[in-house]
This record gives C-alpha cells, structure tokens and sequence, in this order.
C-alpha cells in the first residue's frame, strides 16, 4: 500500500474534526461518521439547528444536499 499523502491526511484530519463536532452536538457517531465525509452539509448550521432544539435527524433532513438531476 503506497503511503498516503499530505492531503488524503488533511482531508483525513478535516474529516475526523467534522465527526467530533457533531458527536459532540448530540449526533449518532455512525451517522456523524458518514456526514463528516459529506463536504454538501453546512456543518455549522446543522449544529445550529440541534443546538436551538431541533432533533439531528431532522436537522439532516432539513439541510440534505439537494441531488442534481443529471438526465437533462
């Protein structure tokens, strides 16, 4: 296995730090987990959102990335 460069460790260190944060907001780890790797989600504002009360998996709901329609 090649060793892993300066920024699949960055993207690594950002990604870990991301999960953190939502752990720490009240997020399920697995769920924080795959979020964390979703560059898509306002991380801030979905802590914002559980922060004033609102239940993480609705704030996931509410702030879900909205999927392009390719077939144009």
């Amino acid at each position: 296995m090649p060793p892993r460069t300066v920024n699949e460790r960055s993207v690594d260190e950002v990604n870990r730090w991301r999960r953190e944060r939502l752990v720490e907001s009240g997020f399920p780890l697995p769920v924080a987990a795959e979020v964390a790797k979703n560059a898509h989600y306002d991380l801030h504002t979905l802590i914002e959102l559980v922060e004033r009360g609102c239940p993480p998996e609705l704030a996931l709901r509410i702030l879900a990335p909205v999927e392009e329609d390719t077939a144009v």
